[in-house]
């Protein structure tokens, strides 16, 4: 490799680290809640400041239950048969999900604001 090549990966590693930081640590994008979908109906949105543990039972009778604590939703039980929600990590950030695909569940984190607002294009 030629020094020049260095120097341009160089340049490429500083520019996607300043990205990072930017969007990690700058950008202070936390939600303010947690909106719950059972079979794509939002039954329910918690505030994220407020610790509390919800059980959530899908139309097919399973059970999720979800814990909000220090300003974090995590899926803490799952009675479904892989349990990939209960090993996702805690949510905070706006747009970040926890979903349970056997109960279609979906637990997402938004700003108040989104809450009342329309997704759609007229």
């Amino acid at each position: 490799m030629k020094k020049a090549d260095f120097i341009i990966i160089a340049v490429v590693l500083a520019v996607a680290g300043a990205l990072l930081f930017f969007l990690y640590a700058v950008n202070d994008n936390y939600g303010a809640c947690v909106q719950i979908e059972v079979d794509g109906k939002v039954t329910e949105t918690l505030p994220l400041d407020t610790d509390t543990t919800k059980v959530i039972v899908s139309e097919n009778g399973g059970e999720n239950t979800l814990v909000i604590k220090d300003g974090s939703a995590k899926m803490t039980q799952a009675d479904c048969p892989d349990g990939i929600c209960v090993s996702h990590k805690s949510i905070n950030r706006n747009g970040e999900s926890i979903i349970c695909l056997p109960h279609k569940v979906v637990v997402t984190v938004i700003d108040k604001n989104d809450s009342d607002e329309i997704d759609a294009v007229a």
